[in-house]
């Protein structure tokens, strides 16, 4: 018998936030502008090319040693 793989499959909390930041802008509950609704989304991209670099500049450091 072989061992299926059990994957998750969903929203994440920044897309979830995103999504509701759209309908909140479209239902005109708030009026900010298109820049913040979608900050969850490149708040997160953001985050992580830095961590990249940051582990990108500490790697090629440690390989000049």
């Amino acid at each position: 018998m072989e061992k299926e793989e059990k994957r998750y499959v969903g929203i994440s909390f920044p897309e979830l936030l995103t999504l509701v930041f759209i309908v909140l802008k479209l239902c005109h509950v708030i009026t900010w502008s298109w820049l913040w609704i979608l900050s969850p989304l490149w708040i997160g991209a953001t985050l992580a090319a830095v961590i990249i670099a940051i582990e990108l500049i500490i790697l090629k450091k440690v390989s000049h040693e």
